[in-house]
């Protein structure tokens, strides 16, 4: 285009069409700053929970399994002692790989939803089981409220990924179970109205002080790591739980007060999905000492 050619008015379009080009040119190249710094800090916050929740955990095990080896035959009741702490740091490291693993392949885009046929009363009575011991070590009640149940006792099967489920329900009962009070308890309700399940994980612990309720799902954020803090470290767990309940369309609330407690509330509607991949079922066995509370 000859611009010498060109009215006043042309040239004055002309002009605002470039200046809009070059600023939706600065608009693209910040937002790929932004990422390009978003994936920096994952990639150090990745390196940070390897460091701190990978290889301090591998220190323990191999210092107790050495103890273990040079304890004399007879000494029983110490041997159990350190297979319990053994145990204890396993299922941890257990735990963080999971979420560790879950967040990388969200970041790269390698996940998506597998939804089943999801037997939800199996699933949670699975998570709680898998957590009984970690309760135990805070002699912590757990409660599963079974009574506003009732759709999920005449029909518990939900469509859903059961993987990811499983993961946002672990991740909430272990963030409950480690700041809560020893001896209190945490109640956990599930219920499925107008095809969508909500959970509810309520604990009587330390609370999240208000100014940070935003910040714990970011994992790019770090709060306050004072004893009053829910988030010490990075929490991935928790940022893992919001990325999870969101590529499942669902939402996650928490409500909080310190010194008193937490309620996370998750809801989740039920997929449409039309080709399912199977049924998902856990056999784990479970006890109850009556019709609702967990040893």
């Amino acid at each position: 285009m000859n611009i010498s050619q060109l009215t006043k008015d042309e040239l004055i379009l002309e002009l605002e069409k470039k200046i809009n080009e070059n600023n939706e040119i600065s608009k693209n190249l910040k937002k790929t700053n932004k990422n390009l710094k978003e994936s920096e800090n994952f990639k150090s916050n990745f390196i940070s929970n390897i460091t701190n929740e990978i290889i301090n955990p591998f220190s323990s095990i191999l210092g107790l399994s050495k103890n273990i080896l040079d304890t004399k035959d007879n000494d029983i009741s110490k041997i159990k002692n350190m297979a319990k702490l053994i145990y204890s740091e396993a299922f941890d490291l257990d735990f963080q790989l999971k979420n560790i693993f879950a967040a990388a392949k969200t970041e790269s885009g390698e996940i998506e939803p597998e939804i089943m046929n999801v037997d939800i009363n199996e699933l949670i009575l699975s998570v709680l089981n898998t957590f009984k011991f970690k309760a135990n070590e805070k002699m912590l009640s757990i409660i599963f409220n079974y009574d506003n149940n009732i759709e999920l006792k005449n029909n518990s099967f939900f469509k859903t990924d059961s993987d990811k489920l499983k993961l946002i329900l672990s991740n909430l009962l272990s963030n409950s179970i480690k700041y809560s009070n020893a001896a209190s308890k945490i109640e956990i309700k599930l219920w499925i109205k107008n095809n969508k399940l909500s959970i509810i994980v309520e604990d009587n612990g330390i609370g999240i002080d208000k100014k940070n309720l935003d910040l714990i799902f970011d994992r790019f954020k770090r709060i306050d790591t004072s004893i009053n803090s829910i988030n010490k470290g990075h929490g991935l767990g928790l940022s893992v739980t919001k990325a999870l309940i969101n590529m499942l369309n669902g939402e996650i609330k928490v409500k909080s007060k310190i010194n008193v407690g937490s309620t996370f509330h998750v809801s989740i509607p039920e997929s449409e999905a039309t080709n399912i991949d199977g049924i998902a079922l856990d056999d784990n066995e479970f006890f109850f000492n009556n019709d609702n509370e967990i040893f």
